[in-house]
């Protein structure tokens, strides 16, 4: 297949081009940190010459537990990240939930992003295609990757072709996720942009019973193993102090090595993509 491209905030995406990066907190636990981790994050990005996109949710609507921290909500967390994209420069993605956030968040975020729960939700996605901006719709873990095929039919039934994928893993028995690399191939054959989400794909969901889990020493093998295979960006959520995080703590990456991860892992990305793969009979 000819490989697609798309035009994000200010740079080209595509499986065959140098990756972007969606990085950032879990949540928005609070304005300080928020801008701790985006300025931070901005000069790292800017020192290995990769396109940058800051993520942050200003609603975490499907935690694990009631009692769960959720973020500052829609209000008050698109003013946040409104002052983070006008302070550093960066283009911005967040979740959206439900149909009556898409008009707000639209006119703050550079991306919008279908939760891998809700990526079925003809309403949702439709409505959040008919913006017109970019969309990034996550796999739900329930799904085959051939099962996306639908999903990009309904994004590009309003005529919007600005969709990327992403693979953040299949459950796998109970409280666990397992990646396929087949999966990124696959959905790479549906003529779009593929992520790889590298924590995500390591969370134990519901795992601490209240809470999920998760088992960050995996991330730099699968990192490594979505490059491999070649993808047009990577999903990284990232704290300064994981242990302390409001959500998603033990799959964060703490963004004092956020480097030291991803400088490899654009060598093996630039080698990977200096020749197709093999068509085998």
């Amino acid at each position: 297949m000819t490989p697609s491209s798309l035009s994000l905030a200010g740079f080209e995406a595509g499986n065959h081009l140098r990756p972007f990066f969606l990085a950032g907190p879990c949540v928005i636990e609070d304005e300080g940190l928020v801008n701790e981790v985006a300025g931070e994050l901005q000069r790292i990005f800017a020192r290995l010459g990769v396109p940058f996109v800051f993520k942050a949710s200003f609603d975490k609507a499907n935690r694990t537990s009631v009692h769960g921290f959720r973020g500052p909500g829609l209000e008050a967390g698109l003013r946040i990240l409104g002052t983070v994209k006008s302070r550093f420069g960066v283009p911005l993605v967040s979740d959206i939930h439900e149909t009556s956030q898409i008009e707000a968040a639209a006119e703050v975020l550079d991306i919008l992003q279908i939760p891998a729960f809700l990526c079925r939700q003809t309403d949702l996605v439709v409505a959040a295609a008919e913006t017109g901006l970019p969309l990034n719709v996550k796999k739900g873990q329930f799904l085959a990757p051939w099962d996306m095929k639908p999903v990009v039919e309904k994004v590009r039934s309003v005529g919007n072709e600005k969709l990327m994928l992403t693979e953040r893993g299949a459950t796998f028995g109970y409280n666990n996720l397992v990646v396929d690399m087949r999966s990124l191939h696959v959905m790479k054959d549906l003529g779009v942009p593929v992520v790889f989400d590298c924590t995500h794909s390591v969370q134990l969901p519901g795992g601490q019973g209240s809470a999920s889990g998760g088992q960050r020493e995996f991330i730099p093998t699968l990192m490594r193993a979505a490059a491999a295979v070649g993808v047009a960006g990577f999903f990284l959520e990232v704290h300064p102090d994981p242990a302390r995080a409001k959500s998603d703590g033990p799959n964060a990456v703490p963004l004092a090595q956020v480097e030291s991860l991803i400088a490899p892992v654009l060598a093996l990305d630039a080698l990977v993509k200096q020749s197709a793969f093999p068509v085998l009979a």
